[in-house]
């Protein structure tokens, strides 16, 4: 691998992902340990109440943002009045939208025949005016690469509302205990975050910084609308056609890879679109540092996806119970779409950091046309053809994004897919591991155990044995942060 990024480069990134990787984790992992204790006091019904409001609150949630906060990073230069105009901005949207939520609450709990979401939605959809009274601070904690505060932020807010989430389970409030828990969640992150930060506009509105910031993101508006209802119609889907349980199977089946895949991918895209964003006119540089970070991404999550698809079984089983069994094979096939999820979203990145939000649109236009047509086509079949869908269409998108990565930096699918070939193999071999100890091992406990400690040492051997560059540079970069 081409050692092309810079040493304020690398400072950069291993400064962010390290911390970015403290807060996600940290944040997440407290998060999803809470929640598998409440989804264990309360069932995968309650669980698909709250996701079937998901979809709701993911495309207002892209409505307020309204793609100013990647507008606000991907520029040079920045204003007060830009970051003054972009709060004013979030928070009347928040309020419209809220307002219409409200509104539509009953109209939302008789499509799905369940009654109780109509005062649900009225109280959840509060997140939205709360979360809008953050948002600038966070997108300067990203610009500045700050994510250590993010991480005490984030890990704080995690910690004490799930505690007081769990205390409403186990209290027999179902529902309304996720309903709580999310929004003392987003209170907590208000408080914790104007106290760190210490940010508040100090400018009037701007016509000005709004057309200015508008022209950028008005494109990646509607596209990451498209892509939200398309991350959220399966719920959306499976809600309606099936029953909230089944539901709560898929929901929680499809969080698992989430956990692993979509953070990682996270972490990488939140850092490496500030970090690239300064070298976006060196084109030699930016392939360089573009590639480490494809390859890293790779190097993580594969194995992580692939490993979680092979103790799907035991997993699932000691951390929810026999009640959750049914998301086992859900959770495996799934894992073959996330698999690609981290390239996609690296791809994407790029063409972020060139300033082609107009590509953006086309990309989420063509491919959620697609994968509709794939929804359509296997929803009549049930839950496991959905799944296998989401698999083809994940290839599809991977193929679709490097068709602008080659455009801008000849950096297309073919090279891309041969680069990634052995970490796609080795990761094979990790589900297969993770596979041969569930199944040959009828104790859950010594079958995780096991698999936990065989597959990270044979990745790891593995990688070292075929003398991976990639693997040379991550170790090379984890001694330069624990050296620090």
């Amino acid at each position: 691998m081409q050692s092309t990024m810079g040493n304020d480069l690398k400072d950069k990134t291993v400064r962010g992902v390290a911390w970015s990787f403290v807060e996600r984790f940290s944040v997440q992992g407290v998060t999803f340990a809470l929640e598998l204790i409440i989804a264990r006091l309360v069932g995968p019904e309650n669980f698909g109440l709250i996701a079937m409001l998901a979809i709701f609150m993911s495309v207002s949630q892209v409505f307020i943002d309204g793609g100013f906060s990647s507008a606000l990073i991907q520029r040079q230069e920045r204003s007060e009045a830009d970051f003054s105009t972009v709060f004013y901005i979030n928070i009347v949207i928040s309020l419209v939208l809220y307002a219409a939520l409200f509104v539509g609450a009953p109209a939302i709990a008789c499509f799905f025949n369940q009654p109780i979401l109509e005062p649900v939605t009225r109280v959840y959809s509060l997140n939205l005016v709360i979360n809008s009274l953050v948002a600038v601070n966070k997108t300067k904690l990203t610009i500045a690469v700050d994510f250590k505060t993010q991480s005490k932020i984030s890990f704080f807010s995690a910690l004490l509302s799930g505690l007081f989430g769990v205390s409403l389970a186990l209290m027999g409030w179902g529902v309304w205990a996720l309903v709580w828990q999310t929004l003392v969640s987003a209170v907590l992150n208000v408080l914790i975050s104007f106290y760190y930060v210490r940010w508040f506009p100090r400018a009037p509105f701007s016509t000005l910084s709004f057309h200015r910031l508008f022209a950028f993101g008005s494109k990646l508006l509607v596209a990451n609308l498209i892509s939200a209802l398309y991350a959220k119609i399966y719920d959306l889907v499976v809600g309606k056609k099936f029953s909230s349980g089944l539901l709560g199977l898929y929901s929680r089946a499809d969080k698992f890879n989430q956990f692993a895949s979509s953070n990682i991918s996270g972490i990488l895209q939140r850092v490496s679109f500030p970090v690239l964003s300064e070298i976006q006119d060196d084109d030699a540089r930016l392939l360089g540092a573009y590639r480490q970070y494809l390859q890293m991404s790779a190097l993580v999550v594969f194995p992580l996806i692939m490993g979680l698809c092979g103790i799907a079984r035991p997993l699932i089983q000691l951390l929810l119970g026999q009640e959750w069994m049914g998301c086992v094979p859900l959770m495996q096939i799934l894992s073959f779409a996330y698999l690609w999820d981290c390239v996609v979203m690296v791809n994407l990145n790029l063409i972020y950091v060139k300033g082609h939000s107009d590509y953006v649109l086309r990309l989420e236009v063509v491919k959620k046309c697609i994968a509709f047509a794939i929804l359509l086509a296997t929803l009549p079949f049930g839950l496991v053809p959905i799944c296998l869908g989401r698999v083809a269409y994940a290839i599809i998108s991977f193929y679709l994004n490097t068709y602008y990565t080659r455009k801008l930096l000849n950096y297309g699918f073919a090279t891309q897919l041969c680069e990634l070939m052995p970490l796609i193999v080795l990761s094979l071999m990790v589900a297969g591991l993770g596979w041969l100890c569930s199944w040959w091992l009828s104790n859950p406990w010594l079958a995780l155990g096991v698999a936990l400690l065989v597959c990270p040492l044979a990745y790891a051997g593995a990688c070292w044995a075929l003398h991976l560059p990639v693997f040379g540079e991550f170790c090379r970069m984890a001694q330069r942060f624990f050296k620090r």
